[in-house]
């Protein structure tokens, strides 16, 4: 499993987003309340740039008239076709056990234990490192 830094936390503030490009895939880093999600920048209809669509929430109606709307900023609509998406688990909105975008594990780890030495079978001199900022880091299999 490989680990890429992308980005520190204070650089996607709640309801941004932020698109990188890991070994040649688009990647789209999304906050939402503090919680942080990657997706494919590719909509599985026809490999549209999904991560720069429209985020947007979830409206329902018990009666004309009636509406209420929740989980704003949860749903991402492809910008070519208006394909939706649940950000937080790739699921498409319109057939959610057949239809998804590929979801990876991002998460936040401490500055220090990414910059922890390798050991190799080199030898050299060392000096002691502090690094205090911390990084949100995709994980791709």
């Amino acid at each position: 499993m490989a680990k890429y830094i992308v980005a520190t936390p204070d650089e996607i503030p709640p309801g941004e987003r932020k698109i990188v490009d890991i070994g040649g895939r688009s990647i789209g880093i999304f906050n939402i309340d503090g919680e942080f999600f990657a997706i494919r920048n590719s909509c599985p209809h026809q490999g549209g740039p999904l991560c720069k669509g429209h985020v947007t929430g979830f409206l329902t109606s018990p009666a004309p008239g009636t509406y209420t709307y929740t989980r704003k900023g949860e749903f991402l609509r492809c910008p070519w076709h208006n394909w939706e998406f649940d950000i937080k688990t790739g699921q498409s909105w319109w057939n959610p056990t057949q239809r998804r975008v590929r979801k990876y594990d991002i998460h936040v780890e401490r500055g220090k234990d990414i910059a922890a030495p390798e050991k190799g079978p080199y030898i050299a001199d060392t000096f002691p490192i502090t690094v205090e900022q911390q990084y949100l880091v995709i994980e791709i299999a």
